[in-house]
């Protein structure tokens, strides 16, 4: 197993650190379960360092990330393919208690919204919505066409403001966390160079 390089760049350490936040929001819109998700952002990190090596520097080290999470998680998910995630409800009966503020309350509305999204349309809107990935970009870590990309994450968005019976983050209360969940999720995805024409 290589060991990943003796000397990596700073900028390579700085862009792997960098990229920490937004690989545990896609782990935890994967797995619906903050333990579950470190787990994978761990391992993500622990093979991504051993294989830093071919890692083309200067290149998207998210989009590289992502896909190595995306693979270790559908990897496990193959394996455990008979069980069942919530089988009596725990997860959902957690997200059902009463925070000490409502927008705690509300951020977790988002979330649970966001768990009830085909897996395929939470993936594109995690990526490209609240990862600030292109559809180009998030299209390569799904293997799909920038066409099924754009698809997944309109109907992702109509699903979710639908589910949530809102149109803007203003609808909510002011907590800062749900407002930038939101908004992220939410917002037009910027667009790659080829789109840009």
């Amino acid at each position: 197993m290589p060991a990943g390089p003796i000397n990596p760049s700073p900028r390579l350490k700085a862009d792997l650190l960098g990229a920490i936040p937004s690989l545990r929001a896609f782990a935890m819109s994967l797995a619906g379960n903050m333990d579950r998700a470190d787990d994978l952002v761990q391992e993500t990190l622990m093979k991504a360092w051993s294989n830093l090596g071919s890692f083309t520097e200067g290149s998207n080290m998210s989009a590289w990330l992502f896909t190595i999470l995306r693979n270790i998680f559908y990897s496990e998910y193959r394996k455990r393919r008979r069980e069942v995630a919530d089988p009596e409800g725990q997860i959902a009966a957690k997200l059902a208690t009463a925070p000490a503020q409502s927008g705690h309350m509300d951020l977790l509305d988002f979330r649970e919204a966001l768990q009830k999204l085909p897996p395929d349309q939470r993936e594109a809107l995690i990526l490209v919505g609240a990862s600030g990935l292109s559809y180009e970009e998030a299209a390569g870590i799904c293997n799909c066409a920038v066409g099924t990309m754009k698809s997944r994450v309109n109907r992702a968005r109509n699903r979710l403001a639908d589910l949530l019976s809102v149109r803007s983050g203003g609808e909510f209360g002011i907590d800062s966390e749900w407002q930038a969940s939101f908004e992220g999720a939410m917002a037009r995805p910027r667009l790659s160079r080829v789109e840009q024409g």
